[in-house]
Formats: structure tokens, sequence, C-alpha cells
């Protein structure tokens, strides 16, 4: 009896509230094929740029690495994918300049590579400042591009970046295999979560674009 009273109460509810706990995707609202798509093509982007510069790190301080150039030329040919991204919603001019900044944050961080491989503590920490001034130039443009994101929320985001490429970087010098491991995991997880912020707010900002 108990249990045709449940079945019954069940039958009496809406759809949307039999959805079973803890299943996301029963409770989110459905998303276009063209939002899914540029959603996940964005992450992977950002996936693999911190894939790239960890590559790079590898190379950078592997003594006889023999792909540092090839490996360097990947890492900026993805700054350049990312800037390509974001040209259908904000056109050539901003994808270009997107590109630019990138690109300067990877030369950056080679720059700091060498310098931390020489025991350069000064030029280090003259170079992280740039670093982190590249960074809020990147956080200006893309939270002036689009009003859904937050300058400080993006500054924070792109901080947190750096600081585990930092660490990535750091592990590899000392040879601590098992941190480097956390750090690139760490950058990984860390990187989604960006990526999918500004890919939300482009979404937000451009509803017409993904439609159907």
């Amino acid at each position: 009896m108990k249990k045709l009273l449940i079945i019954g109460i069940m039958l009496m509810m809406p759809l949307n509230m039999m959805a079973v706990p803890g299943n996301a995707a029963a409770q989110k609202p459905c998303i276009t094929q063209a939002e899914a798509k540029f959603e996940n093509d964005f992450r992977r982007l950002w996936i693999d740029h911190v894939l790239w510069t960890s590559n790079y790190i590898t190379s950078a301080t592997t003594t006889g690495a023999e792909d540092q150039k090839q490996v360097l030329a990947r890492l900026l040919k993805n700054q350049e994918d990312i800037g390509n991204s974001i040209k259908p919603y904000y056109g050539d001019a901003a994808g270009n300049k997107l590109t630019e900044l990138l690109k300067e944050h990877i030369v950056i961080a080679g720059d700091i590579v060498e310098a931390a491989k020489s025991g350069q503590g000064a030029k280090v920490n003259q170079l992280n400042k740039e670093w982190h001034r590249n960074a809020d130039d990147i956080a200006a443009f893309l939270s002036g591009a689009n009003p859904n994101l937050k300058y400080e929320d993006v500054k924070k985001l792109l901080y947190e970046h750096l600081e585990l490429v930092t660490d990535d970087l750091t592990a590899s010098l000392v040879k601590d295999w098992d941190a480097r491991i956390v750090s690139i995991d760490d950058g990984i997880t860390h990187i989604i979560m960006m990526a999918d912020a500004i890919s939300d707010a482009v979404v937000k900002q451009f509803p017409d674009k993904f439609k159907g």
C-alpha cells in the first residue's frame, strides 16, 4: 500500500521535479549543439595551453633535449588558436589582440624558465612582475570586451594559472616528479574552470549566435 502511494505521488509531480538527485544533466537546462561545441573546443584549447606549456618546461629543463624549438612553436600556435576562437564573436582585431597578449605571456614564461635555470633570482623576480602585468592586461582586455566578465575575477583566475605554472617549473628544476604531477593535474583542473568561465560569458553575451 505504501509503495502504491509513493508511485501515485510521483505521477502527480511535474517532470522537472523527478530528476534523480545528483544528476546534473537531468537538472540543468538543455544547451544547443552550437553552445556545446564552442565550450568544448574552447576548453580543449586551454587544456592544450597548459599541456604544451608543461611540455616546453620539460624540454627547456632537460639536458640535451632537442625538441625545444618545435615545442615552443607549437605552444605559440596554441595562442593563435585561442585568439582565432573568439574572432566569430569579437572580430579579427580583437582576436589578434588576444593572441598578441597570450604570446607575450608565453615569451615572458620562457624567459623566466631560462633565468631560473641559471639561478638569476633577481631577473626571475623582475620577469615575474612583467608576467603579472601581462595577466592584468589580459584580464582588462577580456573584461572590457565582455560585461559578464569582471576584471578582478579574471585577474584572480589568471594569477592562479601563473602560480600553477610556477609550481610546475619549480618541481622540474628540483626534480620533484611527484610534486610536478600534482602541479600539472591542478593546472588542468584550474584551466578548465577558467575556460568555462570565459566561454559561459561569451554565450551569455551572444545568445543569438548559439541558437539551434
